[in-house]
């Protein structure tokens, strides 16, 4: 078991390295829950805001609170402006060729949602097979189950192992004559481990089978350029970067986007419109129906902003997961899932003594905020040979205070189960 003078040695030691303290720029961490300070465990699953996103929000509505694509007039040509600023912020982020690269969407989701009902009707044909991976999270799994079911497609299952890393043969091994798509996650929700993307996708092009990767978890703890990686469509979510909730992301080789039929039809995505047909404006806006989130684009690009700022105390914050996994697998009475060293701040584990949901309920009483459940992927869960775990996941925020917090709250939180 590692000694707590170590554990506190190397925690101080990595504090002292800090460029900058950011916790102050997250309004959310200065408060107190049931009488406690807020320990933010919970990372992966939506992360807290800082200040400049919540600002970049807040002045779209108190200033630039204006439709776009739609008026002449001033706050409109504003609206326009920082949205479709946003949306090149945001391509040069992520690596994208040109910003028509990148379509708004309400989350990863309906990316993907967007994917299997456009792009997949466009190359299947009945009997071709979708491959999925199993430590997909769900919104990773549905859409393409409905997809095939619609198009007489049969989907299969590359079965990761769950006590190493993955390696590229663990996806490539699966992929036949009959495959037409492959889908898996950068990185998992639910391990923190990631996949070798790239390898995969080299692979898949050299065949000229289409891919997507869920990047949710692996723009957070990866640098990211889409053009390099080299899969055709490339999703994640706004609120697990810092930014607000209900925006989204989807990467598309512009090729693949301008050959797509539209997802949902309405305003601001078509070209003309009579009662005999109707012609589609080209990509993105063919894919964005509709008054966008505005506001979510602008603070969307205003965290990249901000990570690209504070890119060091990001780098620096990641350092902190080694001694988290080394705390949390020493730590008597928890068992840690999934293969090791998970390299990004995300450890499920369950604890012997106790049920999840008690544990999560009793950490909560303690302020500290920890996910429990089946983390949106029970096929993975039933793998495992469990229903539910917790999971602690870090952010730039994190600091070796809260490790400190976590394990004196969970022993306490023992006591009072034992």
């Amino acid at each position: 078991m590692m000694q707590r003078a170590e554990l506190g040695k190397r925690t101080g030691a990595l504090h002292s390295r800090h460029l900058r303290d950011v916790r102050p720029d997250f309004p959310a961490l200065n408060q107190q829950v049931h009488g406690k300070p807020l320990t933010y465990l919970d990372s992966a699953a939506t992360s807290l805001k800082p200040r400049a996103v919540i600002d970049a929000v807040a002045s779209v509505y108190a200033a630039d609170c204006g439709n776009i694509h739609r008026a002449v007039h001033t706050l409109s040509e504003r609206a326009t402006e920082r949205y479709e600023g946003a949306r090149a912020r945001i391509a040069r982020g992520i690596g994208a060729a040109r910003p028509e690269e990148v379509v708004f969407t309400r989350g990863a989701t309906e990316g993907i949602n967007l994917v299997a009902a456009s792009f997949l009707p466009s190359i299947a044909k009945p009997g071709d097979e979708v491959l999925l991976t199993s430590w997909e999270h769900h919104a990773n799994i549905v859409p393409w189950q409905q997809a095939a079911a619609r198009l007489g497609l049969h989907l299969r299952v590359a079965r990761l192992p769950i006590d190493r890393a993955p390696v590229a043969e663990d996806v490539l091994s699966h992929v036949t004559d009959k495959t037409c798509f492959v889908a898996f996650t950068e990185l998992s929700n639910v391990f923190g481990v990631g996949l070798p993307a790239q390898e995969i996708l080299q692979a898949l092009n050299a065949r000229g089978v289409a891919s997507l990767v869920d990047g949710c978890q692996g723009v957070v703890h990866r640098s990211v350029d889409v053009s390099a990686l080299g899969a055709d469509f490339y999703v994640f979510s706004g609120h697990k970067l810092y930014g607000p909730t209900g925006i989204g992301v989807l990467y598309g080789r512009y090729e693949r986007l301008a050959a797509m039929a539209p997802y949902q039809t309405g305003g601001d995505m078509i070209e003309t419109v009579s009662f005999e047909a109707s012609t589609f404006a080209p990509p993105p806006s063919r894919f964005e129906a509709g008054t966008p989130h505005i506001a979510g684009a602008i603070g969307l690009a205003a965290a990249f902003d901000y990570l690209e700022a504070h890119a060091a105390e990001h780098t620096l914050s990641e350092a902190l997961t080694r001694d988290f996994e080394d705390a949390l697998a020493a730590e008597e009475g928890l068992a840690l899932l999934g293969p090791r060293p998970a390299h990004t701040g995300i450890f499920p584990f369950v604890c012997p003594w106790g049920h999840a949901l008690d544990i999560a309920t009793f950490l909560d009483l303690e302020g500290v905020a920890v996910r429990v459940g089946h983390h949106c992927a029970q096929p993975l869960m039933a793998e495992l040979g469990v229903t539910s775990t917790l999971r602690v996941s870090l952010g730039i925020y994190s600091a070796p205070s809260d490790l400190s917090r976590f394990l004196t709250a969970l022993r306490s939180v023992r006591q009072r189960l034992a």
